[in-house]
């Protein structure tokens, strides 16, 4: 019986063991969704603290509950471990580990690599590995095939490389890690097939592409595709708001019109582990073929201008309605994580926003629901590790104004409001409810 044929039966009678290197926003629903579908799952992460949250039944991700964690370490299909040994016993790997950008803003790929080094080491023939992260065009033919091969196994034979990219979005109520449909794509027409078949136990629909780097590139356009089109809205914001227009009502407007347009609405800049990061590892590879992706770069520029832009606006209301400058100000910052209804701080213009605000001398409060600690600032800041305060602690004499930065519906917008000091609305919350006495929209 050929290793193919093996994998294939372990597969469709769901005895094959499954390895999900990265129990983060990614992996850990991965690993869930496929448990509860009768899937033997082995959970491996570098971060003692994760496995531990986890073996106590804490979730740090949104999508997965405490209960859905119990209810997994229940059918004693589930485990978590940093011992990459382990490896060895699976039969399916899949690595969902981050793929941030340097410091020079190039494609950072070492967490991949790594994760590949140890799958190398010690895997054995008949195995599947697919790469689930985000990245360019390429990546599996150019790294993934090089460093596997190092296993002495033979790609496409006794092992089996395919790529299928997360499509994950954390808060939306519409779509999940089943639900959400599932490109797949392996290095052989084989391996496309086992990917699929794999795929299609636990997910809903499962739809397999030409190449990999079809599934790579589908990936990044579909980031590429939402962080050009917030760029213009945001572009169009600073002009309408020049011209005395208010762009939330502009893009309502436009709306309307059932076909030819899709709404984006703008925002204090570009979050998540997503947006702000994979367009740039497309523009990076265009270069290797002499190629600028322009669109891309002018996007990047436009977004990363915003959290100046709401600086500014902030600014001026201060010195016009308060009669205070920002150095001297006491503000009350609302919503510290990157989108509404979750905790990922991730590239946050609203962690940016508060750092700059911090280093040009403002006394910072913020309340935000979803996070608990202020964390993960990506340059040096008093605030990191500040707490967040609840919104029973906040009274109107502490302070000058209140900065809307993430819209979460658990906040209490009219008690705010009540509070009468002057709103400065980068997400048009108070606005959405009926809210416009002192409300600035950024």
């Amino acid at each position: 019986m050929t290793y193919n044929t093996l994998l294939e039966r372990k597969i469709t009678e769901k005895t094959a063991s499954v390895g999900i290197i990265g129990l983060g926003y990614v992996g850990l629903p991965l690993a869930i969704a496929a448990n509860q579908k009768g899937i033997m799952i082995t959970g491996f992460d570098v971060s003692s603290k994760k496995l531990e949250s986890l073996r106590l039944g804490e979730s740090y991700v949104e999508a997965v509950s405490p209960d859905d964690l119990n209810s997994a370490f229940a059918t004693e299909r589930f485990n978590v471990t940093d011992d990459f040994t382990i490896l060895s016993r699976c039969d399916v790997i899949i690595i969902c580990v981050p793929t941030p950008l340097s410091k020079y803003r190039t494609p950072d790929l070492s967490y991949v690599e790594q994760a590949l080094e140890q799958i190398a080491c010690h895997v054995t023939p008949g195995t599947m590995v697919i790469l689930e992260s985000t990245t360019y065009p390429g990546t599996t033919d150019e790294i993934m095939v090089p460093i596997l091969s190092k296993s002495g196994l033979t790609i496409g034979t006794d092992l089996f490389v395919a790529f299928s990219p997360e499509r994950e979005d954390p808060g939306n109520g519409s779509f999940n890690t089943k639900t959400i449909p599932k490109i797949v794509a392996g290095t052989t027409p084989v391996t496309t097939e086992l990917a699929a078949a794999f795929y299609s136990q636990f997910l809903t629909e499962v739809i397999s592409v030409a190449s990999p780097a079809v599934a790579e590139a589908a990936k990044i356009t579909e980031n590429v595709f939402r962080a050009v089109n917030i760029a213009l809205v945001n572009e169009l914001k600073t002009i309408f708001d020049r011209m005395g227009i208010d762009v939330w009502d502009v893009v309502d407007a436009a709306a309307t019109k059932p076909f030819g347009y899709m709404p984006f609405y703008p925002g204090p800049g570009l979050g998540g582990h997503c947006i702000p990061v994979d367009p740039f590892y497309l523009s990076w590879k265009a270069r290797e073929y002499g190629m600028t992706a322009q669109f891309i770069e002018l996007a990047g520029e436009v977004n990363v201008q915003m959290p100046e832009y709401v600086i500014g606006r902030l600014r001026d209301v201060l010195d016009r309605s308060c009669h205070v400058s920002l150095s001297q100000s006491r503000l009350l910052a609302v919503g510290a994580s990157y989108k509404k209804n979750v905790s990922d701080i991730r590239e946050s213009p609203a962690m940016d926003i508060m750092a700059r605000l911090d280093k040009a001398g403002a006394f910072l409060k913020c309340l935000d629901p979803h996070v608990a600690v202020l964390d993960g600032f990506q340059v040096e800041t008093p605030l990191q590790g500040n707490p967040t305060i609840e919104q029973t602690d906040v009274v109107g004499e502490d302070f000058d104004a209140i900065l809307i930065l993430t819209d979460h519906d658990n906040i209490n917008y009219s008690a705010l409001h009540s509070l009468g000091l002057p709103i400065i609305d980068t997400r048009n919350a108070m606005a959405r409810r009926g809210f416009t006495e002192n409300v600035y929209k950024a």
